[in-house]
């Protein structure tokens, strides 16, 4: 006994399989928790219009003669600010972004007595962070930014 599918049938079973092929696809992007499709900032675009203040800073930044650093050591991360300024006079916000997880993005107030900020090391998650520190400095505004794997 041989089955045979005439050429019309075949088009029709092509064509509902593709259809089936693409709402998969449709069902897992909107129902599946494991392909979250979400954006970096829910204030897109209000956060667009203030993207030159946001160049000025980097540029105010970039132009110091010390750059801020990052390293990893044993007990978390260090954070190591310029030395030209009197480290008790900086005050800002670091924030740490996971492009990956927003779940788990969190802020921390700047309050330093030397040049030296250390992130605790159960504060960090293995993997890729979105760093972002800024600090003011006698009414000077600064914007540090860094992509880092942890």
């Amino acid at each position: 006994m041989k089955f045979k599918i005439s050429w019309p049938t075949g088009i029709v079973i092509a064509l509902l399989a593709f259809i089936i092929f693409i709402l998969s696809f449709v069902y897992k992007a909107t129902f599946v928790p494991q392909y979250d499709h979400h954006l970096v900032s829910d204030d897109y675009y209000k956060d667009e219009l203030n993207y030159q203040q946001e160049i000025d800073k980097l540029n105010k930044a970039a132009a110091l003669k010390e750059d801020i650093t990052l390293t990893k050591v044993a007990e978390g991360l260090l954070i190591k600010f310029p030395s030209e300024f009197d480290a008790e006079k900086i005050t800002g916000i670091i924030s740490f972004q996971r492009p990956s997880n927003d779940k788990i993005d969190f802020q921390l107030p700047i309050k330093l007595t030397t040049s030296n900020y250390l992130i605790a090391d159960k504060n960090l998650v293995a993997g890729r962070w979105n760093v972002k520190i800024e600090w003011t400095i006698n009414g000077a505004p600064y914007l540090f930014k860094e992509k880092l794997m942890y």
